[in-house]
């Protein structure tokens, strides 16, 4: 039993230093293993034990989405970059589709969103690459 618990606590340990959700899994798993033990199960019970704890844990985070959401593209992603959403305005766009914008006290370089007509007026930063703004024409709202 207290193998089992000694090795979840390891998980633990590797959990909080890595932040994936796999190694509270696997600790949850061998926690689970380590109650088996603690009730006199046989060595194949607590296996059984430990891997359907895991894999109950892990169809539970597909289900809820919790590993999907770790690979969202951090570039387009208003919850991690604030800049995605924000007005800017652009006086004028040159031929190859680039602009000087002022924004956040400060000047920036941004394109044009792809599949956009260039138009002076508002946009909006639908993408960072790097320190470019990549930028898509507000839409007013006017008759569709």
């Amino acid at each position: 039993m207290w193998i089992w618990l000694g090795l979840a606590a390891l998980a633990l340990i590797g959990e909080l230093a890595t932040g994936t959700f796999y190694l509270l899994l696997v600790a949850l798993g061998l926690a689970a293993g380590g109650v088996a033990a603690w009730f006199g199960a046989a060595l194949q019970w607590q296996l059984v034990a430990c891997g359907v704890v895991l894999l109950a844990g892990l169809l539970v985070l597909r289900k809820t989405r919790v590993l999907k959401q770790r690979g969202l593209d951090a570039a387009r992603n208003a919850d991690v970059n604030l800049d995605i959403g924000q007005t800017v305005v652009v006086e004028s766009w040159s031929d190859n589709g680039t602009a000087r914008v002022w924004y956040r006290g400060a000047h920036w370089q941004a394109e044009l969103a792809r599949g956009q007509a260039p138009r002076a007026g508002e946009q909006i930063i639908t993408e960072m690459r790097g320190s470019i703004l990549v930028l898509t024409p507000k839409h007013t709202g006017g008759p569709a």
